[in-house]
């Protein structure tokens, strides 16, 4: 049976990397957490993508933004997670080692990827909007472990054939 319970119960047996896409605007911080990110999708222009939920209220801010960074959330970062997706807004970013460029672009210390994108474009899926984001520059810590959102728990690659 198609219920709610079970798309999310047959969705979560597909590990996803966690991202949070942020920009700081006029001195203050805003970004969210998304479990959806996909890498290459396109080279030319280099394109990556996420999927918002149309209740956000961060994501018409950063998307009227524009330039964002988006950093991919490692083991370094799992502590401090579920605090940067929480609703707390105004403590989402305490305590936490960022960078930010001169157009507002914010990123996590020590995580093992990262770049800042410009919205490309945007499309209606259901509840929820897909966004492009076009790589503008990206780099990444090849020391950093990175870790995947599997069953509700955060997860290290481990296992290699």
């Amino acid at each position: 049976m198609l219920t709610d319970t079970a798309l999310r119960e047959a969705f979560s047996q597909f590990p996803q990397g966690m991202v949070l896409v942020a920009a700081e605007i006029d001195g203050v911080r805003h970004g969210l957490v998304a479990s959806t990110f996909t890498v290459g999708v396109s080279l030319d222009p280099p394109l990556v993508s996420f999927a918002v939920q149309h209740s956000s209220s961060t994501w018409p801010i950063l998307r009227e933004h524009g330039h964002l960074g988006v950093t991919v959330l490692g083991r370094s970062q799992v502590p401090v997670t579920r605090q940067l997706a929480s609703t707390d807004r105004a403590r989402r970013f305490d305590g936490i080692d960022v960078t930010v460029d001169p157009a507002g672009a914010l990123i996590v210390q020590d995580a093992p990827a990262w770049m800042t994108v410009r919205v490309h474009d945007q499309v209606r899926a259901g509840d929820h909007d897909l966004v492009l984001l076009e790589v503008l520059a990206i780099d990444s810590l090849p020391e950093a472990t990175a870790v995947v959102f599997h069953r509700s728990q955060f997860k290290e690659l481990t296992y290699e054939i």
